[in-house]
Formats: C-alpha cells, sequence, structure tokens
C-alpha cells in the first residue's frame, strides 16, 4: 500500500509543471515581476519533485516500472529547474 501512496504521489508531481501553460495565458502572468515568481516557483517545485521521487523510489523501497519512468522524467525536470534558476539568478 505504501508503495502505490508513493507512486500516486510521485505521478502527480509529474503533471504539476505542466500547469504553467494554462497560467500563462493571463495577461498578468506575462508581466515581468509576477513571470519571473511564476518561473521560480515551478523551477524549485522541478527541482523538489526530483528530490521526493528519487527518495521514494530509494528509500522507500517503490520500485515498480511507474516509479522508474517518474525518476527518469523527474530527474530531466530536477535538472531543467535548477538551470532555469541558474539561468535567473546568476545572469
Amino acid at each position: 500500500m505504501k508503495k502505490k501512496i508513493l507512486t500516486g504521489i510521485c505521478v502527480f508531481l509529474l503533471l504539476v509543471p505542466w500547469t504553467i501553460f494554462p497560467l500563462r495565458t493571463f495577461p498578468w502572468a506575462l508581466e515581468s515581476p509576477a513571470a519571473e515568481i511564476i518561473i521560480t516557483c515551478y523551477a524549485l517545485v522541478m527541482a523538489a519533485s526530483c528530490i521526493v521521487t528519487l527518495a521514494a523510489y530509494c528509500a522507500g523501497n517503490a520500485k515498480n516500472l511507474l516509479m522508474k519512468i517518474c525518476c527518469v522524467v523527474s530527474t530531466l525536470y530536477g535538472v531543467f529547474g535548477v538551470v532555469v534558476l541558474g539561468m535567473i539568478y546568476l545572469m
């Protein structure tokens, strides 16, 4: 049961970054301070979901096929989130 709950949480965390597309259809979301805040929040969520998914895979011992897919995609999201944060705050 624990493995199914962890898998469900990780699958849900994979879908969260895609919610930025409907959010960015609003005009206020494209203006400078709001856009930077939104992108920063989503990048942090992507990095945090990578950490949660890898912890659930390793420590939670949930090693089914869906978790393996979640680990790969979430790691890509996490790397992309860290790169975006670096681009925003280092440049």
